[in-house]
């Protein structure tokens, strides 16, 4: 089984000094570093995904600073390759199915929970995976956005940890009382 992790949206806006800082943005940032590095030695692809506003100030506007991919994303996915996209569901208008060719199993991680990462899981273009939001690193503009999002998720695809993206080990079966 072939298996692509998808980063969505790791880009200076939703962080400190960004014009939409999220919550816990950097604690996310951090441990999508360390499962971009677990995915490597998986042997598992990686595909990034930036969004450009065509506005031309705010969030993710195309001439600032505020729209690229945070460095430590970019270090740890080295030649990864990365999909631009102007709408939330990452999948709308762009070439991210050519890169997923041969994916049966793709892993959905990024900003911001609600949005960007439900839209792109949810899309239709998403059907022919069996798809996986890793809710550990994912995160929204408050802490109860993110988990709503994620409780809605649930309902209508699995929602797991990195954890249990990149156990190994078969879980034990539960002891005999």
């Amino acid at each position: 089984m072939t298996r692509t992790l998808l980063v969505i949206d790791i880009q200076n806006d939703y962080f400190p000094g960004g014009v939409l800082p999220l919550w816990q943005a950097e604690e996310t940032e951090q441990r999508i570093v360390a499962a971009i590095g677990q995915a490597r030695a998986a042997g598992d692809k990686i595909v990034l995904v930036r969004h450009i506003s065509v506005a031309e100030t705010g969030l993710f506007a195309a001439g600032g600073a505020g729209n690229h991919i945070r460095s430590a994303i970019l270090d740890a996915a080295g030649d990864a390759p990365v999909v631009t996209k102007h709408v939330a569901d990452s999948f709308q208008e762009t070439d991210l199915a050519h890169h997923l060719s041969g994916t049966d199993e793709l892993l959905v991680c990024g900003m911001m929970t609600q949005n960007c990462v439900v839209f792109t899981a949810l899309s239709r273009a998403a059907d022919g995976f069996q798809v996986q939001v890793l809710g550990d690193l994912c995160t929204a503009p408050t802490e109860t956005v993110h988990r709503i999002a994620l409780n809605a998720l649930q309902s209508k695809t699995r929602v797991i940890t990195a954890e249990q993206a990149w156990a190994h080990a078969p879980v034990p079966a539960p002891a005999a009382l």
